[in-house]
C-alpha cells in the first residue's frame, strides 16, 4: 500500500517538472524578440531559402512590396486623331466680323491713249495694276522687262535710255508707246508676236540708234529715224512689198542691216554708203542689179566699208554677175556657180 502511493507521488512530480519552463543560463529569463514587420536577412535562412507554390504565401507577404512611384505628375495620355479642345472665342474674333462682300479692285490699267497714273518712285502703272519697275528691272536709265508676260510696251520712265521687253507676248506696237521718251537710245524686242507697228511708232524717235526686232511675225518694215545705226529684223515674215521704196536712202548712220530668214525677193536698194554688214542669207532672192553695191558709170568707186554681205541660202548664182562687185573690197558670201 505505501509502494503505490509512493509511485504516485514521483509521477506527479514527473509531470510538474516536463511542465515547467526552462531556465536561462544565469538564471535569467530569456526574451521574446519582438516580430518585425518587414523579412529581412536576419529572419530568411539564404542557403536554406525553398520557394515553392505551397509555400509562398507563408514566405513572401505581397501586402510588403507596395507601389511607392507616384505616378500623379505624368501628363494624361493624348489620344492620336482627336481634335483639340475648343478654344474659348475671344471678343471680336475675326469670325464675327463683318467680312467685305467681294475683294478689293485692281486699280483700271493705263490705256495707251490715257495718261498714266503718274511716274511715282517706281514709275507709271502697268497693265497688271502694278508699277512699272516692280514688274521691269529698272536700273539706272535701263529698263529690263524680258519674260514679264507682257502684252503691251509697259508706261516707261521718262529717262528711259535703254529699253529690254524680249521673250513676251507683245502683238502691236502703237505710236504713244514710246511718244513721250526723248532719250531712247536702244530697243530690243526680240521673240514677241509683233505683227503691226504704227506707221510714227519709231520714226519720230530722233535718239534711237539700235532697233532689235528679231523673231516676230513682221511682213513690213516699219519707218525708221534717221538716226538708226542698227537694225536686226530677222527670223520675221517680211516680202519684199513690205519694204518701202528707197527705205534707206536717208538713213546715212545706217551701218548693220540685218534681214535674214525672211521672204524677200530682191536686195533693197538703194543702200548707204556707210553700210558695214548686210545680212540677207535665208531669204527668196534670184536676181541682183548691176548698181545693187557699186555705181557701174563710175569705175573708180571704191565701196571699203561694205566688208560683210551674206547672200548664201538664196537660189542666186552670184557668177552670174560679175560687174556688180568690182567696188566691193571682199566678195559677198554665197553660191558662185
Amino acid at each position: 500500500m505505501q509502494s503505490v502511493a509512493l509511485l504516485g507521488v514521483t509521477t506527479l512530480a514527473l509531470v510538474l517538472a516536463l511542465a515547467a519552463p526552462p531556465k536561462e543560463e544565469g538564471g535569467k529569463k530569456k526574451e521574446e524578440k519582438p516580430r518585425a514587420d518587414i523579412a529581412t536577412d536576419d529572419i530568411l535562412d539564404l542557403p536554406n531559402y525553398d520557394l515553392s507554390l505551397d509555400n509562398y504565401g507563408e514566405i513572401i507577404d505581397p501586402s510588403l512590396y507596395e507601389e511607392l512611384y507616384d505616378y500623379s505628375d505624368l501628363a494624361p495620355k493624348i489620344e492620336v486623331g482627336t481634335l483639340a479642345p475648343p478654344t474659348k472665342r475671344l471678343e471680336g474674333d475675326v469670325s464675327t466680323r463683318a467680312m467685305p462682300t467681294e475683294a478689293p479692285r485692281r486699280p483700271p490699267p493705263t490705256s495707251p491713249t490715257t495718261k498714266p497714273f503718274g511716274p511715282g518712285l517706281l514709275g507709271s502703272i502697268t497693265i497688271q495694276g502694278l508699277p512699272t519697275c516692280l514688274v521691269c528691272v529698272c536700273l539706272g536709265t535701263s529698263v529690263y522687262c524680258d519674260d514679264a508676260e507682257l502684252e503691251q510696251i509697259p508706261p516707261l520712265p521718262l529717262e528711259t535710255t535703254y529699253l529690254y521687253a524680249r521673250f513676251n507676248r507683245i502683238s502691236r506696237i502703237r505710236a504713244s508707246d514710246f511718244a513721250r521718251l526723248k532719250k531712247l537710245k536702244r530697243i530690243d524686242l526680240t521673240s514677241n508676236f509683233i505683227s503691226w507697228v504704227d506707221e510714227d511708232s519709231f520714226r519720230r524717235l530722233s535718239t534711237l540708234q539700235d532697233l532689235i526686232l528679231a523673231e516676230n511675225r513682221l511682213t513690213a518694215l516699219p519707218a525708221l529715224p534717221s538716226s538708226i545705226v542698227r537694225l536686226d529684223a530677222r527670223l520675221n515674215r517680211i516680202q519684199s512689198s513690205g519694204v518701202r521704196s528707197e527705205a534707206f536712202r536717208e538713213l546715212k548712220k545706217l551701218q548693220f542691216l540685218h534681214l535674214s530668214d525672211n521672204k524677200l525677193d530682191y536686195i533693197p536698194v538703194p543702200l548707204p554708203e556707210g553700210l558695214r554688214s548686210l545680212h540677207l542669207q535665208n531669204n527668196n532672192i534670184r536676181t541682183m542689179h548691176k548698181d545693187t553695191f557699186c555705181d557701174s558709170r563710175d569705175h573708180g568707186h571704191i565701196r571699203r566699208a561694205l566688208e560683210d554681205i551674206r547672200l548664201d541660202r538664196n537660189p542666186i548664182n552670184l557668177s552670174l554677175f560679175p560687174d556688180a562687185y568690182f567696188c566691193l573690197p571682199r566678195l559677198p558670201t554665197g553660191h558662185f556657180y
